[in-house]
C-alpha cells in the first residue's frame, strides 16, 4: 500500500508522518530529494539535499515515483528499493500527490490541513522561514487547499497533534482492512 500525506507547508506533515512511522512499524517514510536548502532547524536526514543537475539526471533516468518543482526548487520521492515488504508513505506536496494518485490510483491520500492560517503562518515563521518564502507558502496553500480537498481520500485538520496522529493511524488500519 503506498500512503500519501499532503498538505500545504506548515502544516506539520514531517512531524505527523516521523509519528506515524515510529509507532507502526509496517510503514517506511521514502526520503525525499530536494535541491532547497537545508533549514537550521533541520536534521540531516530529513530530506537527501542534492544539486539540481543531481536531481535532473535522476529524472533522467526515470528514478522518480512523483517530482515536481515548487518554489525555485526540485522535490521528488525515488523509487522504493525491491524488497521491502511494508507500507510506503510519502510526504509530499500536492502536485506530487496528483502524480501519484494518477499512476497509483489505489494510493490512500490523507490531505493535512491548518487549523487556521494564522496558525500555519506561525509555524512557517518557527521553523525558520523567511518572510517572502512565509508569504508564497500561504499563498500556495490557498491554491493547494481545493485541490487537495478533492484529490484526497480523507482530509485532516491539524489542531491537535496526537489526536491526528491517532485519527491518520486509524484512517491507514482501515485502508489495510478493506
Amino acid at each position: 500500500m503506498i500512503v500519501v500525506v499532503s498538505g500545504p507547508g506548515g502544516v506539520g506533515k514531517g512531524t505527523i508522518v516521523d509519528a506515524l512511522v515510529e509507532r507502526d512499524d509496517r510503514l517506511f517514510l521514502s526520503r525525499s530529494w530536494t535541491t532547497r536548502e537545508q533549514r537550521p532547524s533541520e536534521s540531516d536526514d530529513a530530506y537527501v539535499f542534492v544539486t539540481s543537475e543531481e536531481f535532473e539526471q535522476r529524472i533522467e533516468a526515470g528514478g522518480f515515483l512523483e517530482w515536481t518543482e515548487f518554489l525555485g526548487n526540485y522535490y521528488g520521492s525515488p523509487i522504493p528499493e525491491p524488497g521491502d515488504d511494508r507500507d510506503l508513505v510519502l510526504e509530499i506536496e500536492v502536485d506530487g500527490a496528483q502524480q501519484v494518485k494518477r499512476i497509483h490510483p489505489d494510493a490512500l491520500l490523507i490531505f493535512v490541513l491548518p487549523p487556521s492560517r494564522e496558525e500555519q503562518e506561525r509555524r512557517l515563521r518557527g521553523r525558520g522561514d523567511l518572510d517572502h518564502k512565509v508569504l508564497a507558502r500561504l499563498k500556495k496553500a490557498e491554491e493547494e487547499e481545493p485541490i487537495g480537498r478533492q484529490l484526497a481520500d480523507h482530509a485532516v485538520v491539524n489542531d491537535d497533534l496526537e489526536a491526528t496522529i491517532n485519527q491518520m493511524l486509524e484512517i491507514i488500519d482501515a485502508a489495510r482492512s478493506a
